[in-house]
């Protein structure tokens, strides 16, 4: 795209003017040009359309420091509009940047927009991945790490090394093809196998020298399944779990569910040859396993003989894992203060929404809902129609905050929720399957998981005291999982199903956190380099 040096410098003066106003002259900022393109890839052997960020597939990692600002250039060399989304980034009164297209309109091909983000109060690791079209199934996705202030503590040593692994299960057909099946109200095939940082079974190798001590951060950016994560002959402690220190526990492996985020340290501590990496889905009647190679550097033996076997269908397994994964109290997070010093078991609750999971079909086609609802995109963001008081868009209070017992129905859920409120979230799952939910914008605190039927008996049951702080988690078959959240973000955030065709087909909704007072509080404005669309197309934004 040609544009003249004086249209050119005019942008970056926009850009400059727009970052000072948002994050402030006194927090760094770091600049980024991604081109993003179609590209051959053979992750499983076969040709296939993958979506490449500056010709990689993964896309680069995004490295930062508490409080950065990213200013992200995207220019979009698809054919078809394109969107980022940034998982666990939480855009603090800025969800126009989220990149979801309930608040964010889409890159046109052959254009580019500017993402303005701020990892406000946050460390950890985290991932970006494409929000449109199915486009997930293609790649684009990379990971996204927060380092702490240099003054900050943190409650572990510095590692040798520290690596990004990406894994997720894994199709053959292009995302083109999936996309075709499902909006022929069909439901996807089985996957066909398992990625390690875009590659198939031995395509991966990390190399580590003996005595030392490296971290792992692991993502789970696949479509819909579950995935165990171990190292042959060796053990893992974990220490971070979406942007939260945790307990330092020790397991042989790791579930990693779909949309999840951890970071562990291993130490080299065995005799120098290669070890199996291992990854195999979870809770399916077929299992898929990958693996990749934990290489000694003075090793001269190859991996040899079976990869080492993990859990397969065993819900107790991963509950009981799960219940073990507990905030450290007394370590920093973003700030110097400890974690524990945010008592939100003291806190009373000032609201109960109850979130349950359907499947069936609408006018002869497959659809999912949550509380009867399947979400139907509109023809605006709804994020724009709101700032822009354009009417007819969405309908606040379109879902409700209990499930309903009746039949899915079509409409655009957004359920209105007040700013500053102390809120109880009961995801319960009827179904056969395990679920994950990721909540834009926020994290959240897991205050309790199990089998059956939640009742108002079952808060007897919450870990008030060090519950983890995350984004994502996990529902398990028949089961129900609660949260607290504390909604001080204002703006437009997506709750969805991280199962992506589940979310394509109608299995998320939009909070809208709002208040009616005007403070220093209040979401920033839509900034003046936003692409406008929909009915909003044509209309200026409010100077900052």
């Amino acid at each position: 795209m040609e544009t003249s040096s004086s249209v050119k410098m005019a942008l970056k003066l926009v850009v400059l003017f727009v970052v000072l106003a948002i994050a402030g002259a006194e927090d760094p900022y770091k600049f980024f040009t991604w081109n993003v393109s179609y590209g051959d890839i053979y992750p499983l052997g076969v040709r296939q359309q993958g979506i490449l960020i500056n010709g990689q597939f993964p896309g680069p990692d995004i490295h930062s420091v508490t409080n950065d600002n990213l200013i992200i250039n995207v220019f979009n060399s698809l054919d078809e509009p394109f969107l980022i989304s940034w998982n666990g980034i939480q855009n603090r009164r800025n969800s126009f940047e989220d990149g979801v297209y309930g608040t964010t309109c889409p890159i046109p091909p052959g254009k580019n927009f500017t993402y303005i983000l701020q990892v406000k109060d946050q460390i950890g690791s985290f991932y970006y991945f494409p929000s449109l079209a199915f486009h997930k199934a293609a790649g684009g996705f990379g990971g996204i790490r927060i380092l702490s202030r240099p003054r900050i503590p943190v409650p572990f040593s510095d590692p040798a090394g520290d690596y990004t692994i990406l894994i997720g299960d894994w199709y053959k057909k292009n995302h083109t093809d999936l996309k075709a099946i499902l909006d022929r109200g069909r439901k996807l095939p089985f996957p066909a196998g398992i990625l390690i940082n875009g590659r198939g079974s031995n395509g991966v190798s990390f190399t580590v020298e003996q005595g030392k001590t490296y971290r792992l951060r692991i993502s789970n950016v696949g479509l819909q399944n579950s995935l165990n994560f171990r190292i042959e002959g060796h053990k893992m402690t974990l220490v971070e779990v979406e942007g939260t220190h945790t307990l330092q526990t020790t397991y042989s492996s790791l579930d990693v569910h779909v949309g999840q985020s951890y970071s562990v340290l291993i130490t080299a501590d065995q005799a120098p040859k290669d070890y199996y990496i291992v990854v195999s889905s979870r809770f399916t009647s077929t299992i898929l396993t990958t693996t990749g190679a934990f290489h000694y550097a003075n090793s001269n033996t190859q991996v040899s003989g079976s990869p080492p076997g993990g859990p397969t269908i065993q819900v107790d397994w991963s509950l009981n894992q799960a219940r073990s994964i507990r905030t450290n109290l007394t370590a920093s997070g973003p700030r110097p203060n400890p974690q524990g010093s945010y008592h939100y078991g003291m806190i009373n609750t000032t609201k109960t929404i109850r979130l349950s999971s359907s499947a069936g079909q609408v006018n002869g086609k497959q659809k999912y809902a949550i509380n009867s609802v399947s979400f139907v995109p509109a023809d605006t963001p709804l994020k724009i129609a709101d700032y822009f008081k354009i009417s007819g868009v969405f309908r606040v209070g379109s879902i409700s905050d209990a499930p309903t017992g009746g039949g899915i129905y079509l409409d655009t859920s957004v359920l209105g929720v007040d700013y500053r409120a102390f809120v109880e979230i009961v995801f319960e799952n009827n179904e056969d399957i395990i679920q994950s939910y990721h909540l834009n914008g926020y994290s959240f605190f897991v205050v309790g998981m199990d089998g059956g039927q939640w009742t108002t008996a079952s808060r007897n049951q919450y870990n008030l005291r060090d519950a983890v702080s995350r984004c994502t988690t996990q529902v398990y078959p028949k089961s129900w999982t609660a949260i607290y959240v504390a909604l001080d973000n204002v703006g437009m955030w997506n709750l969805r199903s991280e199962f992506w065709a589940r979310q394509y087909l109608g299995q998320q909704f939009y909070l809208r956190v709002y208040t009616d007072s005007t403070s220093l509080r209040d979401e920033y404005p839509i900034p003046k380099n936003a692409l406008l669309c929909g009915r909003a197309s044509g209309r200026h934004t409010r100077p900052l």
